[in-house]
């Protein structure tokens, strides 16, 4: 599926997605009991995903800091627009850039990065700022995360188009979020 194309999902495709969400593991016949649906009726919807490009690429999510990465980062670099190609090459090279976007506005590049410690975080943005075209870049250190990457409540609203859920189960309270140590969704 081209970038910008979008693919119309119904009800068996949002139930699927939804208990794929919630365990990425399970096996076709799980899926399938679990879903309420026929094993060929699964397995060729998850043909067609992986055709269309849908998924993300299955992976095992490890926590970084239990790699001995426990700080991340944003780094954001301002880079010479005819190198482009090679900054986002270059970058792509260092372990430690988890992700890395393009965003619009004055920053060319966001990078999601992690390290050990602070020293180990300058050592990371120097390598970035070192990579061909880029002209200087800003850090900014993540204190905590408060919202994990979710997938579930854009799923659930996907399934009813125009709804916004205040407040429904699985929300928190402005001060829980603000409470130390409080991670939302978890």
């Amino acid at each position: 599926m081209n970038e910008g194309e979008s693919y119309r999902y119904d009800d068996v495709d949002l139930l699927i997605l939804t208990a794929l969400d919630e365990d990425a593991r399970m096996t076709v016949m799980a899926l399938a009991g679990r879903c309420g649906l026929a094993r060929g009726t699964v397995q060729a919807r998850l043909e067609r995903y992986r055709s269309l490009g849908l998924l993300r690429c299955h992976s095992v999510r490890v926590d970084p800091a239990h790699l001995g990465r426990g700080l991340s980062a944003m780094v954001s670099a301002e880079l010479d627009q005819h190198l482009l190609g090679e900054a986002v090459l270059a970058v792509s090279r260092i372990p430690e850039v988890l992700e890395c976007f393009a965003p619009a506005g004055e920053t060319d590049l966001v990078c999601r990065v992690v390290a050990r410690d602070p020293d180990d975080l300058y050592r990371v943005s120097e390598e970035i700022r070192l990579c061909p075209g880029i002209l200087r870049t800003r850090t900014s250190v993540f204190l905590r995360r408060v919202i994990p990457y979710r997938m579930d409540r854009l799923l659930a609203a996907a399934a009813s188009p125009g709804r916004l859920e205040i407040g429904s189960q699985g929300s928190a309270p402005l001060d829980d979020v603000l409470r130390p140590g409080r991670i939302i969704g978890a």
